[in-house]
């Protein structure tokens, strides 16, 4: 599996008689302390896709140019919601309208030859089974133009969680090992820091798994993966 998340390097730091304590044994004695970090992943097959559709126009005049372009946007999120679509699910990321020169003018000037119009929309899939027929028809039905699909959960929390109990599981093992080469014993917790929590990044997976249906655009949803990171304070005797 390949995966976005960056790599994660292991801190640890080994307190034998810290000079800032956590807390103090009985009699004022500093607590000896060791500190270490702990990271985790998790991954799993994502259920949603998000990606850009935009439409690109061009006609003589800025207002021609808007025109043809709300049509076609028009048509290509109509197509959309028939194919299930939420309202919620789609939002416009740009729309903008910029002139065009011909610079090939022989040493004059650049001459105004039009205008270019362009309206992009974020649309979240929540059907990854059609998600490949759903972008055929918006291409069909206007948009001719598409990019920026990533993949993610709906309800990211379990495996965030998942991450976080592996990063927990990784600063044990690591603070049991430091101990034991160290010749101290491991004492309770003292103190757990929950340092980040990355959310669903789009992970390629070398055996992708193409949903969308054969005759359609192949829309491979291959893996996500979460990291976690811990800082855990142990006591140490």
């Amino acid at each position: 599996m390949r995966q976005l998340a960056f790599p994660m390097i292991a801190a640890a730091t080994l307190a034998a008689c810290s000079a800032a304590p956590v807390a103090h044994a009985e009699g004022g004695a500093p607590t000896r302390t060791m500190t270490v970090t702990g990271n985790g992943e998790a991954s799993g097959v994502p259920d949603i896709a998000v990606l850009s559709i935009g439409v690109e126009t061009e006609a003589p005049t800025a207002k021609a140019a808007l025109s043809q372009n709300a049509a076609s946007m028009h048509a290509t999120i109509e197509k959309l919601k028939a194919r299930g679509v939420a309202e919620k699910d789609m939002q416009t990321q740009n729309l903008s309208v910029s002139p065009r020169y011909d610079y090939n003018t022989n040493g004059k000037p650049p001459r105004l030859i039009g205008y270019t119009a362009t309206n992009t929309v974020s649309v979240k899939l929540r059907n990854l089974a059609e998600a490949g027929s759903i972008i055929d028809d918006a291409v069909s039905d206007g948009a001719n133009s598409l990019g920026g699909i990533s993949f993610g959960f709906n309800d990211p929390k379990p495996l965030m969680n998942d991450a976080r109990k592996d990063a927990v599981k990784d600063a044990r093992e690591k603070a049991e090992l430091y101990a034991s080469a160290a010749g101290v014993t491991l004492g309770p917790v003292l103190q757990i820091q929950d340092g980040y929590t990355a959310a669903p990044s789009p992970a390629p997976y070398m055996e992708m798994r193409a949903v969308a249906k054969a005759d359609s655009t192949p829309i491979a949803t291959g893996e996500s993966t979460v990291s976690a990171n811990v800082t855990i304070v142990y006591e140490i005797r």
